[in-house]
């Protein structure tokens, strides 16, 4: 699978441990929601992303569709909270988001889901992680971005403007408090040359 992507020099070499993000930007939403965002928090980004690429034993996903079952638009691997994390970087990420979250959330985060978006053709719809946890009480998804830019899209679930986060390489988004029962995320198609993206998902145990 050649899904290389060439990154900044700086992004591939610095692959110093991750400290716990203390200084990411707190945006208040609506209904009790918030998102956390840091940019270039971690690292060696996109030699992580090589390394994920090649390594990560990624897969696709099928779906019904009304009358018929279509792929789901990207490929998908996921990390339960007893399987190993296919690399120390990411090992290091979750420790360090856990010195940030854990505590308040009352709950470390614990799996690990990622998605690998080849280009722009491929994309999330809009949705809530309301499986757990998610969809009676407070929680948090930490989000990582490798690779390509992709902006990611929140709207409140009963109507209303979106907010748009433009997230890079390297670059941390948490949506926490009411986020995930009371607004909605995406990552969408676009027509516009974009090279291979990969997110990764970290949330506590039973959040889907």
């Amino acid at each position: 699978m050649d899904v290389g992507v060439q990154g900044s020099l700086l992004s591939g070499v610095d692959e110093s441990v991750p400290c716990a993000p203390a200084g990411a930007r707190r945006t208040a939403l609506a209904d009790g929601a918030w998102v956390d965002v840091l940019p270039g928090w971690l690292t060696g980004a996109d030699a992580l992303f090589d390394r994920l690429a090649a390594r990560v034993p990624w897969h696709a996903e099928r779906r019904r569709m009304y009358d018929r079952v279509v792929d789901v638009p990207r490929l998908v691997a996921y990390y339960g909270e007893s399987d190993l994390l296919p690399d120390r970087r990411l090992a290091a990420a979750l420790s360090a988001l856990n010195d940030q979250y854990a505590a308040p959330l009352g709950e470390p985060l614990a799996t690990a889901g990622l998605c690998l978006y080849r280009d722009g053709r491929d994309s999330v719809a809009w949705h809530g992680d309301t499986i757990g946890r998610g969809a009676v009480a407070d929680t948090v998804v930490a989000i990582v971005s490798l690779g390509a830019p992709r902006s990611l899209l929140l709207r409140p679930r009963r109507g209303g403007r979106s907010e748009r986060f433009p997230l890079g390489s390297g670059d941390l988004l948490v949506m926490g408090g009411s986020c995930q029962r009371t607004w909605e995320h995406a990552v969408p198609k676009t027509t516009r040359p974009v090279g291979p993206r990969i997110s990764v998902q970290f949330r506590p145990r039973g959040v889907r």
